[in-house]
């Protein structure tokens, strides 16, 4: 809410409390049930040692730092704090990285996924540990371009930066670069990382059809992983239309009052910015039949924690 929020009159109190502390109620809910899984995924070797798991922890790991990012902006806008140029750069820069990570994370799981399908065979040859960390690692480089072009352009375009001022505006990406060069990278990058993760599903989803019409093959096993590929899809389609929120807001903001704009804010941050980042805990958390059990059995040792051990009728799993 921060590049909508300054200067515009507040909801009524108690409208404005009930959708704050959903926002915020809702991100630490699945804040807890990312770390919960995060933890999981380091409990076991199984785990460890399979490069499907290795891939989640890197796309949960992301999704679990974003959005603990996106709570603490939120808050510090809504609290109307504001922070000098350096720490809301280095708050901003972070968030921005980590969030690219999701999608290309996203695309390098779907190709998994084909492989493990259509080439069975192969696939403990091809998707090795080795392999899964220089994919990872790639990732990680491509997003990190993605993060130097940008200061880069903050460099070049807007010299007279005070990083050591204290910001006019609350801190957020849109407060923070404000160059038209900026705006025409952030289209043309998300429209790569769409084409290329788009293009990558679509492939892994079309060949994992192909062989769940063979006869031969475990049908309900392909249906399942065909399913997780199209839930990919979906997640990444949340992912990036999140990162056009700023156009998305302009576009309303000379048809709408100003009261429904920072309304739109909210349901923009709720469905496109919270619900993607607890997607991954959905998909494999609670679908997959070898990570479930574990993952259950640390939430319910969590709230035997919380609750008390006589005062919860959960029954540790084995």
């Amino acid at each position: 809410m921060a590049n909508v929020s300054n200067g515009l009159p507040y909801l009524e109190n108690q409208e404005y409390i009930l959708i704050t502390t959903l926002s915020v109620g809702l991100g630490c809910t699945f804040l807890c049930l990312n770390c919960v899984l995060l933890y999981t995924l380091r409990s076991k070797p199984v785990f460890r040692e399979t490069s499907r798991y290795i891939l989640l922890y890197n796309l949960l790991f992301a999704d679990t730092a974003h959005l603990a990012l996106s709570l603490l902006l939120y808050i510090l806008a809504v609290g109307r704090l504001k922070l000098t140029m350096s720490v809301c750069g280095l708050l901003t820069m972070f968030s921005i990285y980590v969030d690219s990570i999701s999608p290309l994370t996203l695309a390098v799981m779907s190709v998994e996924r084909y492989v493990a399908v259509c080439f069975p065979l192969r696939h403990a040859d091809l998707v090795t540990i080795r392999n899964t960390g220089a994919a990872i690692a790639a990732v990680w480089t491509v997003c990190s371009l993605n993060i130097v072009i940008r200061v880069l352009i903050l460099v070049v375009w807007r010299p007279d930066y005070e990083f050591n001022e204290k910001m006019k505006d609350f801190c957020s990406k849109e407060a923070l670069f404000l160059t038209p060069m900026t705006k025409h990278f952030d289209e043309a990058y998300s429209g790569f990382v769409f084409l290329f993760g788009g293009l990558a599903i679509l492939f892994s989803y079309v060949g994992v059809t192909l062989v769940a019409r063979s006869a031969s093959s475990d049908k309900a096993s392909v249906r399942k992983a065909g399913k997780t590929v199209l839930l990919h899809f979906f997640q990444l389609v949340l992912i990036l239309t999140f990162t056009l929120n700023s156009i998305i807001l302009t576009a309303f903001a000379r048809q709408l009052d100003r009261k429904t704009l920072v309304r739109l804010y909210n349901i923009i941050f709720l469905c496109l910015n919270l619900f993607p980042r607890c997607l991954s805990a959905l998909i494999y958390g609670l679908r997959d039949q070898t990570l479930r059990p574990a993952l259950l059995n640390n939430i319910c040792c969590q709230l035997r924690c919380l609750v008390g051990p006589n005062k919860t009728k959960f029954r540790r799993r084995t």
